[in-house]
């Protein structure tokens, strides 16, 4: 099976699973055997759908400001919870490929597997959620004739980026291009790095 079919898949169910309940706390039940790649894949998207809904409570125009201010905050966590994953993904791709020799010409990609399966994961949200506005009762005919096009579109934009991913991943296989992964380094949940963290220290 093709690395993306089965990221594919594995977010598919996810979000399936998720919207069981449709609410943000509820627990994860990863059934994948941990820490093998189907389980970070599951995990990943689990992060990525829970702070999909958590984005769409703080627009609320009348939402309290303390609610608020709490869900920010979980939101940064999601996102520094995203991050190492995608980078603990990178870790499992850097391992597969590690005794791969580069040919000479080889190229570095300007993104690492990894960071492409994040965007197929938020793909995977979009595509769930614009069919979900294509079968609203409550929504007028030229809505849900909108949101088909729009679906269509990024059904065909999940085509061309798995297309990518796997193109990547056999360049990599065959030396032509060779990863290296930069750590994110984000700076505003670190005390060390943010001023306004350390200042107050």
């Amino acid at each position: 099976m093709k690395f993306t079919d089965l990221s594919n898949s594995i977010f598919e169910k996810t979000i399936n699973d998720y919207h069981k309940s449709d609410n943000v706390d509820t627990p994860i039940q990863n059934p994948y055997k941990e820490k093998t790649i189907e389980y970070f894949l599951y995990l990943k998207n689990w992060i990525d759908t829970v702070q999909w809904h958590l984005e769409d409570i703080i627009r609320d125009p009348k939402i309290d400001p303390a609610e608020a201010l709490l869900i920010k905050r979980r939101i940064d966590k999601s996102n520094q919870d995203r991050t190492d994953l995608v980078e603990l993904i990178d870790s499992y791709f850097l391992d597969k490929y590690k005794d791969i020799e580069a040919v000479h010409s080889a190229r570095i990609n300007t993104e690492s597997p990894a960071w492409a399966i994040d965007r197929l994961s938020i793909l995977a949200l979009k595509i769930y959620h614009m069919q979900q506005e294509t079968l609203r009762e409550d929504a007028s005919d030229e809505h849900k004739e909108q949101a088909a096009k729009k679906l269509q579109v990024l059904l065909t934009q999940r085509v061309d980026l798995s297309t990518a991913i796997e193109e990547l991943l056999e360049d990599i296989e065959t030396g032509k291009k060779y990863m290296k992964v930069y750590k994110q380094m984000k700076m505003y949940n670190d005390p060390s790095l943010n001023p306004v963290l350390y200042g107050k220290s």
